[in-house]
């Protein structure tokens, strides 16, 4: 019996992340190509370390990030979080799901991959957030990271209540991060659309 849901934040309880990128190279006129190639060197750099990843860990500031990927690409990389943010939008269906499985008794815990520095602005997305979630993990204040398993071990015992993997319903836009999930004993919806993920979770809490 499922007694408690995971969900990710970033493209299940908002809008694709791909659209702020996009939004993102059209306005800066960097490619995601270019900043891949980057992040590459960056990472070869640093001992084989990926920034992106040291980012959301809170190993790297945002104003670090920036100023390594603007070396490596030889150009000011700007400032994307306003871009970035412009562009994302709360996903209502979804997050109307939470509240209704809430609502129904279930307990909740977001488990985030962001970035330290922009925490006010993706609570802002979800003004009722800590009114839906009794937990919050975010990657960037715990030192680790999805897909990493220690990730999710931390989110359940901060659940607590003696929850086990098996006992939650984990939702993401990642099948990686979805994989890792089911190989600790979660049940995992990879999130894909919104009738889609509606569906297949409606399907497991009512099983």
């Amino acid at each position: 019996m499922i007694r408690a849901v995971i969900s990710d934040f970033g493209g299940v309880l908002t809008t694709p992340l791909i659209n702020s990128f996009i939004a993102y190279q059209r306005e800066s006129g960097i490619g995601l190509e270019d900043l891949g190639t980057a992040m590459a060197k960056v990472m070869k750099a640093d001992g084989g370390r990926h920034p992106l990843f040291e980012l959301e860990k809170g190993r790297l500031s945002e104003e670090e990030f920036t100023r390594r990927l603007g070396d490596a690409l030889g150009r000011p990389l700007g400032t994307m979080r306003e871009t970035y943010f412009e562009n994302l939008h709360p996903n209502e269906p979804m997050i109307g799901l939470m509240r209704e499985l809430r609502d129904h008794g279930l307990r909740m815990a977001l488990l985030t991959n962001n970035v330290r520095e922009w925490e006010p602005l993706w609570r802002a997305k979800l003004p009722d957030v800590d009114d839906v979630f009794e937990v919050i993990v975010d990657s960037a204040f715990v030192g680790m990271r999805k897909p990493e398993p220690e990730i999710y071990r931390l989110t359940l015992e901060r659940l607590g209540d003696g929850l086990r993997a098996e006992d939650c319903l984990f939702v993401d836009d990642v099948e990686l991060n979805c994989r890792t999930a089911r190989e600790l004993g979660m049940t995992a919806v990879h999130f894909r659309d919104n009738d889609q993920a509606i569906a297949e979770v409606r399907a497991v809490i009512s099983a």
